[in-house]
């Protein structure tokens, strides 16, 4: 039986990615610095396998007969979503993939020494090589996939989202950002004349903010069982959904930064932990695409870490662990600040979708031809003074070398982030409808409820649907930006 031999291959594929994973996790936080080499070549070793395996010619064979077999609903969604990865991975040429990693490589190497270094002219000629790269893979996509190249791109990241159906979505949330900023900003500035920022700056020892992340993540849900903390330079959330990694990164003078960083990459991991178990060796099994993975993330940081209900329960349990005393009106303007600034990762909820918009704006241009690398930095300077009113003419590296991206090819990536920030806020709003005292919920502490809704209507379901088909069947409608700019008038507008 074809489907058989397709499930058999399943657990094999799975295997390999247990290994990768916990051996990139392993790197990223307690492998020894003269690990490196080898580390490298084992991985290398291990995804050629994989990539072997998951693309070998007989695949294509049995996927075309189990077509013809007798299958449940389950199998039936399995095999489409089995087909789906083999069309993609097979896109691309063994030659192409080989040039295009060794291309991107260089150029991240490259970036990591001349962003410090401010060097756009050095930087220049690799990004121009991976350019070229992207705009060859998006026509070898788009060819297959019968897409445009730059939706063939986003597909890699998000299956069913189309730049038809995210550029007018964006362009609503641009023009009312444009105006709201400056009032976020007004608002924040007369809170603060009335009520001066109490500093957060004190002495908060690592240990103690560990344990308080620890405290965190249970409470919210994280199963401890099949997860662990650990510190690395960049938080992330990596493993296997049975052993997720999960990372943040401390400040001894300011808890609130790690703190954040742990209830975001609690988000991801939360999904991870509860995709459907007798799925997991399949792709249907897998997390649906970034953007839903960013709106699990930012639900947990932003729609329960920022609300205010949230910081009624959660002050004390900060106080037990760190032993100091603030009241919710000195917490509140740490958790709700407002700046305009260069830098996307620092960027609060109000300014950063912004900074998404203009890579997404200018990534577009990139692929299809319209703008080459070259005048990146005016292109950039010119819509960072139109939607920020800063300027980054003279400092590429907190401009167009700020972000790895690029450097590492990663073009259709952008759009994910602030999708997932929309997709976040209409669906809190939906979970609110169906359960009205989700609010009262947070402010004791009790996440049961608000995590049953999202393991019903999101983590459940894998990847059974489109990225756009989960959104509408778990909040009822379309991506609609209302949501979110509700959300952010509610919390950061005029009182």
């Amino acid at each position: 039986m074809s489907f058989q031999k397709l499930d058999d291959l399943g657990h094999k594929l799975e295997a390999l990615e247990h290994a990768l994973a916990i051996l990139g996790a392993d790197e990223a936080t307690h492998m020894a610095v003269g690990g490196g080499e080898k580390r490298a070549e084992a991985m290398s070793a291990l995804a050629g396998m994989h990539h072997r395996q998951a693309t070998a010619p007989e695949i294509a064979d049995w996927i075309a007969a189990a077509e013809q077999e007798t299958l449940n609903e389950e199998q039936q969604a399995a095999l489409k979503e089995f087909r789906r990865q083999y069309t993609n991975l097979t896109c691309l040429p063994v030659e192409f993939v080989e040039r295009q990693t060794a291309a991107r490589m260089r150029s991240e190497q490259l970036w990591r020494d001349l962003r410090a270094k401010n060097d756009w002219a050095g930087f220049l000629p690799a990004l121009e090589g991976v350019v070229a790269l992207v705009r060859e893979e998006a026509a070898l996509r788009a060819d297959v996939l019968g897409l445009n190249p730059y939706d063939a791109l986003m597909e890699q990241y998000d299956p069913g989202n189309r730049v038809a159906d995210i550029t007018p979505v964006f362009a609503e949330l641009k023009t009312f950002l444009k105006t709201f900023v400056p009032e976020a900003l007004a608002v924040q500035e007369a809170r603060l004349a009335r009520r001066p920022l109490k500093p957060l700056s004190g002495s908060y020892a690592i240990d103690r903010q560990r344990e308080l992340g620890l405290a965190m993540m249970a409470a919210v849900g994280f199963d401890l069982t099949h997860g662990s903390l650990s510190v690395s330079h960049h938080p992330f959330c990596g493993g296997v959904p049975s052993d997720v990694r999960i990372t943040t990164r401390y400040k001894t003078t300011d808890f609130l930064s790690a703190l954040m960083g742990v209830l975001h990459e609690t988000g991801h991991a939360l999904y991870e932990q509860n995709l459907p178990k007798r799925w997991s060796h399949w792709p249907l099994g897998k997390a649906r695409g970034m953007a839903v993975h960013e709106s699990q993330s930012l639900f947990v940081e932003k729609q329960l870490g920022r609300n205010p209900q949230f910081w009624r329960w959660a002050l004390p349990v900060v106080e037990r662990h760190l032993v100091e005393a603030w009241s919710i009106d000195d917490i509140l303007p740490h958790v709700h600040r407002v700046e305009r600034g260069l830098i996307r990762v620092d960027a609060d909820e109000v300014t950063y979708p912004l900074h998404v918009i203009l890579r997404y704006e200018l990534e577009q241009e990139l692929v299809s031809g319209r703008l080459e690398a070259a005048d990146l930095p005016e292109a950039w300077d010119a819509k960072m003074r139109e939607y920020l009113g800063l300027s980054t003419i003279d400092n590429p590296a907190d401009g167009p070398m700020q972000d790895v991206h690029w450097p590492g090819a990663a073009f259709g990536y952008f759009p994910s982030y602030t999708l997932g920030a929309m997709m976040a806020a209409q669906q809190w709003a939906a979970l609110t409808r169906d359960h009205p005292s989700a609010d009262e919920d947070l402010a004791r502490g009790d996440f049961a409820a608000i995590n049953d809704w999202r393991r019903e209507k999101i983590w459940s379901q894998g990847s059974r649907w489109s990225t756009p088909e989960l959104l509408e069947r778990a909040t009822g409608e379309k991506l609609n930006a209302a949501y979110f700019t509700e959300h952010l008038k509610k919390r950061y507008g005029t009182p």
